[in-house]
């Protein structure tokens, strides 16, 4: 098996592993008081390291008990990675905040809010010869 091929393996086993061990295995409280999703994996070609990027839908102060919950219970993933898919070393794991679903939302909520705008304000006029234009040519 090629090592890109077998980063990615492993990669998504991580991935499945965790997802599983967020909603059964931690019990800090911290962990639960948003809805925590894993937005990606990334595991450096040597698998010792391991980048998950994780969505947090909640208020900010919430979202960061989240992610302090996570970053406290590191030791204990790594230990239930090296176990789970029976590795020799398990990867240091490190949890980031992924803010792409929240600045997506904000983009969708700007352009509802544009879309209203031009609802209350009617059609804007499209161009068309019959307006009159500067002529620069004088």
């Amino acid at each position: 098996m090629a090592p890109g091929r077998r980063v990615e393996r492993v990669a998504a086993l991580i991935r499945r592993e965790l997802s599983e061990l967020l909603i059964n295995g931690i019990r800090d409280e911290r962990v639960h008081q948003g809805m925590v999703s894993i937005t990606t994996v990334e595991v450096s070609g040597d698998l010792q390291h391991c980048k998950i990027f994780v969505s947090v839908l909640a208020e900010d102060e919430a979202r960061k008990e989240v992610m302090d919950g996570l970053q406290a219970a590191s030791g204990y993933l790594r230990g239930e990675l090296g176990r789970r898919l029976q590795m020799r070393r398990a990867p240091e794991v490190v949890f980031q905040l992924d803010r792409g679903l929240e600045k997506g939302t904000s983009v969708l909520h700007l352009l509802g809010e544009l879309e209203r705008e031009r609802e209350v304000k009617g059609t804007p006029p499209s161009s068309s010869d019959d307006t009159e234009s500067p002529d620069f040519n004088d």
